[in-house]
C-alpha cells in the first residue's frame, strides 16, 4: 500500500550500506548505523530550502501577530470572518502556514518507511524492497557493540534468540541512546521556543505547542525507546542532531539579514533627517526678500511709508475720511445750540 515510501527508502539505505560497506565490511554494524545516518542527512538535506522558508514563515507571522489578534478580537462570533481576513491578512505578507508544516509532513512518511523497512528485515527472509536476500542476511547478522540493528528492549526472547543476541546488550546500547536522543529533543525544541516573541508566547495556543515539544515529546521518545528498535533510535538521534545544528546555522544567517536591513533603514532616517543646528526650511513660507508668487497679494505693512502713515514725513495721519480738516468731531453737522 504505502510501496511508494518503502522503496525510495530502501534505496536510499542500500546506496549508504554499499557506500560504508567498502569501507567497514557489508556485515559491520557501523557501516549499518552509518547508512541510517547519512538517510537521514540525505532527507535533511533535500529539505534545507523549505525549512528557511518555515522560518521565515514563522517570523513574518510573529511580526504581524498583533494584527491577528486585532482581527480576532474585531470579529468574536464570525469564525468565517476571521478565517477570510485572516487569509487576507497572510497573503498580502506573503505568508503561507502549510508551507512551513513541509518539513515536518514529509519526515513522518519517511520515518514510517524506515521503521517498516527494518522490521522487514528478519532471519530467514528473502528480498525485501530494493535489498535482495544478501543484503537482508547482511542486516541480520551485523552487530554494532553486540547487539543487532533491528532488536528493541522489550523484544520477546525467543526473536532476540534468533538474532543472538543478549538482552543485557540491548539495554546497555538503547538506554544511552534513548537518553541522549530525549535530551536532543528537548534542546531543539528549546532552542525554536528561544526565537518567539512575546506576543507569540502570549497565545494561549502556542503556550500548549511548546509545552508539547519541550517535555512531552522528549518524554515521549525516552518512554518510545523501550519499543523502538536500536536502529530508529540511532534515526531519532542523528535527525534532532541536524536539526539542531542546522537551526543554530539557519538563524544565525536570518539574524545577520535582519541586521543588515535595520542598518540600512536606520542609515536612510539619518540621511533624510535636517543637520544638527540646521532649522527646517519650510517651502510655504516665502523666504524675507522675495517676491510673491504670481497672484498673490502683498499685506499692508506698518510703519514709514505704509497705510495709516504719512508719506512726506513718516509721522502717523490722524484724519478721518469725508472731515475737513480742524474741524471738530465733537459736533454733529448742522447741529447748533438753541438758546
Amino acid at each position: 500500500m504505502l510501496n511508494f515510501i518503502y522503496y525510495p527508502v530502501s534505496f536510499i539505505l542500500w546506496c549508504w550500506h554499499w557506500v560504508f560497506g567498502k569501507v567497514f565490511g557489508e556485515s559491520s554494524g557501523f557501516a549499518w548505523a552509518l547508512a541510517v545516518i547519512f538517510l537521514v542527512f540525505t532527507l535533511r538535506a533535500i529539505l534545507f530550502k523549505p525549512f528557511v522558508g518555515q522560518v521565515r514563515s514563522m517570523r513574518k507571522m510573529q511580526e504581524f501577530a498583533p494584527e491577528m489578534q486585532k482581527i480576532k478580537k474585531k470579529y468574536p462570533n464570525d469564525k468565517q470572518r476571521q478565517a477570510q481576513e485572516m487569509q487576507k491578512l497572510q497573503s498580502e505578507h506573503g505568508v503561507n502556514p502549510l508551507g512551513g508544516c513541509l518539513p515536518m509532513l514529509v519526515q513522518i512518511p519517511v520515518f514510517i518507511g524506515l521503521f517498516h523497512v527494518l522490521r522487514s528485515f528478519k532471519p530467514g527472509w528473502g528480498e525485501v524492497y530494493f535489498f535482495d536476500k544478501a543484503g537482508v542476511d547482511s542486516f541480520v547478522n551485523a552487530k554494532l557493540f553486540g547487539t543487532n540493528l533491528s532488536t528493541f528492549i522489550t523484544m520477546p526472547s525467543d526473536q532476540l534468540a534468533q538474532y543472538g543476541t543478549e538482552r543485557l546488550n540491548v539495554i546497555l546500547l538503547s538506554v544511552p541512546l534513548m537518553i541522549v536522543a530525549s535530551i536532543a529533543t528537548h534542546f531543539t525544541a528549546r532552542h525554536s521556543v528561544a526565537r518567539q516573541n512575546q506576543s507569540a508566547l502570549d497565545n494561549p495556543q502556542t503556550a500548549i505547542m511548546n509545552k508539547l515539544t519541550l517535555y512531552i515529546f522528549p518524554i515521549g521518545v525516552l518512554v518510545g525507546g523501550f519499543f523502538f528498535p536500536v536502529a530508529i533510535l540511532l534515526y531519532w538521534l542523528s535527525n534532532n542532531a541536524w536539526t539542531l545544528g542546522q537551526q543554530h546555522i539557519v538563524y544565525k544567517r536570518i539574524d545577520a539579514e535582519e541586521e543588515v536591513k535595520k542598518t540600512a533603514a536606520v542609515e536612510t532616517r539619518q540621511a533624510l533627517a535636517p543637520k544638527p543646528g540646521a532649522k527646517p526650511v519650510n517651502p510655504k513660507k516665502p523666504a524675507p526678500g522675495a517676491k510673491p508668487a504670481n497672484g498673490a497679494k502683498r499685506q499692508p505693512t506698518a510703519g514709514p511709508g505704509g497705510p495709516g502713515s504719512d508719506a512726506t514725513n513718516g509721522t502717523p495721519n490722524t484724519e478721518i475720511p469725508g472731515l475737513a480738516p480742524g474741524r471738530s468731531t465733537s459736533k454733529k453737522p448742522g447741529s447748533k445750540k438753541r438758546r
